[in-house]
């Protein structure tokens, strides 16, 4: 089943992949659906692509070293990002992100984009966001605090045994189905101690969805 997953998904990556050409700055996801779009971008660089990569986490600029993609530094707007997702509302395309961890920096590249591009399997489909948890990035001092002011709006917050590469925690809070996205992004924003959150809205482009028998690409309505 795994094989089957990753094969799925592979195909997504590389429909999501075949949108980006020479001359372009690209943002990189992270995660496990992030390392398929690397292998695939790294392969059409080695063909004679020309592109220039801002990775979202150490992790992921260590293995564009690895794997010979050229990095650059977040100075303007990107061309095209490609990332994954914990959660995609199939009407929207509102996401829930971040539960590998990097969600602060991969909304700065989101924000930064001019076509954002999510590659999932139909698992991560939903109706309505909240179905898991939401990832909430948090300063650590008075940690607790900002976790008691979470739970006043109806979240119950755990702390991840995780620190971000920005020295930050992680309160992955489960707040059930979501019925006002924008509402709670704007309570999560109003909280003092947050950083960023994982609830990514009206920022999606395009997803790539890796299905039995090919892929299907699900765009907003913009």
């Amino acid at each position: 089943m795994a094989d089957e997953t990753n094969g799925v998904k592979q195909r997504a990556a590389e429909s999501a992949v075949s949108q980006i050409t020479s001359g372009m700055i690209v943002g990189l996801g992270s995660g496990s659906t992030a390392e398929l779009v690397l292998i695939e971008l790294a392969r059409r660089v080695r063909a004679g692509l020309h592109i220039s990569a801002v990775p979202t986490s150490e992790r992921t600029a260590a293995r564009c070293r690895e794997l010979e993609i050229p990095l650059a530094e977040l100075n303007g707007a990107l061309d095209l990002a490609i990332d994954g997702a914990d959660e995609v509302e199939r009407d929207r395309l509102n996401l829930i992100k971040g539960r590998g961890g990097a969600l602060l920096r991969e909304k700065i590249v989101a924000q930064a984009c001019k076509r954002y591009l999510i590659v999932v399997d139909q698992t991560k489909l939903v109706d309505r966001l909240g179905a898991g948890r939401v990832p909430v990035e948090v300063v650590p001092f008075g940690w607790q605090s900002t976790a008691r002011q979470i739970q006043e709006l109806g979240g119950i917050p755990a702390r991840r045994d995780f620190v971000t590469d920005n020295g930050n925690y992680i309160l992955d809070c489960s707040f059930g189905p979501i019925g006002d996205p924008q509402g709670l992004s704007t309570d999560l924003h109003n909280i003092a101690g947050v950083a960023e959150h994982g609830l990514f809205l009206g920022l999606t482009t395009e997803v790539h969805v890796g299905v039995r028998d090919g892929v299907e690409v699900l765009k907003a309505n913009i």
